[in-house]
């Protein structure tokens, strides 16, 4: 029977000629206008439109907003179309089960459709999304993860070990698909530590001299101890250069010293949307990949943008998923700030402070708002914080709301007492409100951040509704 094959549903070389990585990234952009990227954001923009229209979940979704075909003539149209978020793809799963109408792969016939390659989110919260990708999207999704990668530094022939998840979830595969197509490194696909146990994953560092370590924060860091229980030095008898992660607004210097002084990078991105923004060498903040996204700040409450330097929501439009599932506005509920000035590079992109928290995981606390995902960043400059941390909200019986954390750190328990008041007390300063400081052993939070299981720990249990 004839039907396409994956690498012939699109051209490489012409995808890395649009999306270029590696010296072919700066000899493009760098010196660049930004009327120049304007131009070639629109003219994507407007192919993906076209691409959307098409799509009965867009059709629905714009014309319950009064949109027709033709009002969108420009990207300075585009806050005519509505915003949408998970649960907008949820209820599209609902209604036309099992994945949903948003993805455009039933409108070729059977002979004509492309490959599909389906993950799904975790499921951690309910019912886990679909998220599908045609070969010409995917590819350049991973294309913008090596992008990154390379831009940081790194070194040719490198030796990488992930501990991003596999399964049905999409971070792990794609990593490795970005570094073993797009970079000449040696791939070690040791996932979390459900998959292959921390103490082997140590090993595997060793025994294969792996150098740069990339996933989340929380469980690198994590490593690091375990290296040490098993008799092993970070930084001596494993030799990390690079750690790439989800940084988040954890200390750094903690993290750097765990490994020995490696170089920390930051980056961002979603399932549905792929990588958004990364560090580059200068490490201040995370250049946004505007040829390949268009992102607005958004105010979280009112849905209008922000200035530069204030915290809002990011809504992107991925403008290279002209094939399943485009991604036009979609609320990620992260909340970000842009970073002013000028780059030593010359490029055209703006750049974020990366990820500092979640407006859906917000805790509203006697009318202040506060993100639970910041608290670690807060208390960064104590030298007994662990990093490790959980929020508990409660409600007492006289209906007051509380906020409790509990923070793990080293030392005695006189000591860690008189640490958790300064704590409290730095806390209350920056969020400005008073929140319970509760000090516990190192290793005590993870049953409930849950940080051996997850790739995202959880930072707050909300028991109100309990």
């Amino acid at each position: 029977m004839s039907y396409p094959t994956y690498f012939e549903c699109f051209d490489a070389q012409q995808a890395l000629r649009e999306y270029p990585i590696g010296d072919a990234f700066l000899q493009t952009y760098a010196g660049m206008s930004r009327e120049a990227l304007r131009a070639l954001q629109q003219e994507r923009f407007l192919k993906l439109v076209a691409r959307a229209w098409q799509i009965p979940f867009y059709q629905r979704l714009w014309g319950a907003a009064g949109i027709e075909p033709g009002d969108i003539r420009s990207l300075d149209d585009i806050e005519k179309l509505p915003v949408f978020s998970k649960s907008d793809i949820m209820q599209s799963v609902e209604q036309y089960p099992p994945i949903g109408d948003f993805s455009g792969l039933d409108i070729p016939p059977p002979e004509q459709r492309p490959p599909v390659v389906l993950h799904t989110t975790s499921g951690t919260t309910g019912r886990p999304q679909p998220i599908l990708f045609g070969p010409r999207g995917r590819e350049i999704q991973a294309m913008l993860v090596a992008r990154a990668y390379r831009f940081m530094g790194l070194k040719p022939g490198a030796t990488v070990q992930s501990t991003y998840g596999h399964g049905m979830i999409n971070g792990g595969h794609y990593i490795r698909e970005a570094v073993t197509r797009y970079t000449n490194a040696m791939f070690l696909s040791a996932g979390t530590g459900l998959e292959t146990r921390s103490a082997q994953q140590v090993q595997l560092m060793r025994d294969f001299g792996v150098n740069v370590l990339v996933g989340f924060a929380d469980y690198i860091k994590k490593l690091a101890a375990v290296a040490e229980e098993c008799g092993l030095v970070p930084g001596e008898d494993i030799r990390i250069d690079m750690i790439i992660g989800h940084l988040g607004q954890e200390t750094r210097a903690a993290l750097r010293d765990a490994w020995g002084g490696a170089e920390l990078y930051d980056w961002y991105g979603v399932a549905d949307t792929g990588c958004i923004a990364a560090e580059g060498p200068d490490q201040d903040g995370l250049y946004v990949w505007e040829d390949a996204h268009y992102l607005e700040l958004l105010d979280v409450e009112q849905g209008k943008p922000v200035m530069a330097g204030e915290n809002g929501n990011m809504v992107v439009t991925c403008l290279y998923k002209d094939d399943l599932y485009p991604v036009i506005r979609f609320n990620t509920c992260d909340i970000t700030a842009e970073v002013p000035g000028e780059n030593p590079f010359r490029l055209p992109f703006r750049r974020i402070r990366g990820f500092l928290g979640r407006s859906d995981n917000m805790v509203k606390l006697r009318g202040i708002n506060i993100y639970p995902h910041s608290i670690g960043g807060l208390l960064a400059s104590f030298d007994a914080f662990t990093g490790e941390y959980i929020c508990i909200a409660e409600r007492d019986d006289t209906g007051r709301d509380t906020l409790t954390v509990l923070v793990e750190m080293h030392g005695a328990v006189a000591a860690c007492v008189e640490m958790a008041e300064a704590c409290r007390g730095v806390l209350k300063q920056k969020l400005g409100i008073d929140v319970g400081v509760e000090p516990v052993a190192p290793g005590e939070t993870a049953a409930l951040t849950e940080i051996d299981k997850r790739q995202k720990p959880l930072r707050l249990i909300d028991r109100r509704a309990l």
